[in-house]
């Protein structure tokens, strides 16, 4: 184990919170930022690598003969196969996107198109993101499948056993989050697959706040797509990646045409170039995939463990706390990771989020993306605070005592 995850272990992170320049105020203050779902602040590391990337070397890859662009290539390549590890795939079944909407969208209007039709059905949940229910709203208006949404059990988990019960072999796919980010459940990845699997559906996995804190292997999940935003990893905005099984990609279409997505161009006929190149139209997003590369070295030389052990345990520290006040509500189950959401009776999310701002903290205050399940809570908006590996309890503290002035504002 690294120094540094010693120290994550030991409940203490100043080393690790002095990487990360955007922790700070403007008069050189704590900020502290518990926002980490909607994206994580950056280390100085990768922070580096993209203005290396974006500077010194910089070149376009995979057209130019000169030896700079050459080895932006490697560079660009790298970062591939760095995925690839990262999620125990291989580097052929790894496509670069915009992000995790990106990748589902992508998924959805080639895969979806080419194997869905009237009478179809897809499973989601009723926790997803909307950008895992969205998409398979537009696919349904182009093909005519249907949508079933999969209930949450009592401690507001996905229920894999309504689930069961709801799978036919007319469901063509599952698509679910690997963890909530309202709620920060974690799903139980193979069985869901299981079930999937039982009734000849394919899987997709939302793994955008599982990939920071989770070790993650696509064998032993044994779903058929998976996909992540590289800026909720601590890395660059406007990159991701999907993952899927060889097979399926080879039989998907391409969904946008352009350049590196070809094998050979002609006004009668165009034939593409084998995946993942088949589905990376365009100059790609090069300088952001080296510093993902770079953030996915930073976060492994921690260790996937310790950074789960951490945000359970201020996840966990921060639920025992506002559990001890009554005009409190906490959503989520008891070791949910890495995220608490809760309401303050009286009081709307969107103030309790301005009066924290003024004392410093930052949380997200809304309904996350995920409006179906603020419907479900019987809630129109929730407060959201969710841990980083620079958190510590000095940030539970500042929430805490910004909570209890905005309930002094407020009486």
């Amino acid at each position: 184990m690294s120094d540094q995850a010693l120290s994550l272990a030991a409940g203490v992170s100043p080393r690790l919170r002095e990487q990360f320049p955007g922790m700070l105020r403007a008069d050189g203050s704590p900020w502290h930022y518990l926002d980490t779902a909607a994206t994580a602040q950056k280390s100085q590391a990768v922070i580096d690598a993209t203005v290396r990337a974006m500077g010194d070397d910089y070149a376009t890859v995979h057209r130019g003969v000169y030896a700079r662009s050459a080895d932006m290539t490697l560079s660009y390549e790298a970062a591939r196969r760095r995925v690839a590890q990262f999620l125990g795939g291989r580097e052929d079944e790894i496509v670069f996107t915009r992000g995790a909407t990106e990748a589902i969208n992508l998924v959805a209007q080639t895969w979806g198109v080419e194997n869905l039709k009237a009478g179809d059905r897809i499973l989601l949940s009723t926790l997803e993101h909307h950008a895992n229910i969205v998409p398979w709203q537009m696919l349904r208006e182009r093909t005519g499948v249907e949508i079933d949404v999969c209930p949450l059990t009592e401690d507001q988990q996905i229920d894999l056993a309504a689930a069961e019960r709801m799978l036919t072999t007319a469901h063509k796919l599952v698509a679910l989050a690997h963890v909530s980010n309202v709620l920060g459940s974690v799903l139980h990845v193979e069985h869901a697959a299981k079930l999937a699997h039982a009734v000849g559906a394919k899987l997709l996995v939302d793994g955008c706040q599982a990939a920071p804190r989770l070790a993650l292997d696509m064998a032993a999940l044994d779903c058929d797509f998976y996909v992540f935003s590289a800026h909720k990893l601590y890395g660059p905005t406007g990159v991701g990646a999907l993952w899927a099984r060889r097979e399926l990609f080879e039989a998907m279409p391409p969904w946008q045409g352009g350049g590196a997505m070809i094998d050979r161009v002609t006004f009668e006929k165009t034939t593409y170039a084998p995946p993942p190149q088949r589905f990376e139209a365009g100059t790609p997003m090069i300088i952001e995939a080296v510093g993902l590369a770079a953030a996915i070295d930073w976060i492994e030389a921690i260790g996937l463990d310790a950074a789960e052990a951490h945000e359970r345990h201020l996840a966990g520290k921060l639920r025992e706390e506002l559990g001890r006040r009554n005009d409190v509500t906490v959503f989520g189950p008891a070791d949910g990771l890495g995220i608490v959401s809760f309401a303050l009776d009286g009081i709307h999310p969107h103030d309790v989020g301005t009066i924290l701002d003024e004392e410093g903290v930052a949380i997200r205050a809304g309904h996350h993306c995920a409006q179906p399940l603020m419907d479900a809570l019987g809630v129109p908006a929730t407060a959201r605070a969710s841990f980083g590996l620079y958190n510590d309890e000095s940030d539970i503290a500042a929430l805490l005592a910004g909570i209890d002035r905005t309930r002094r504002i407020f009486g």
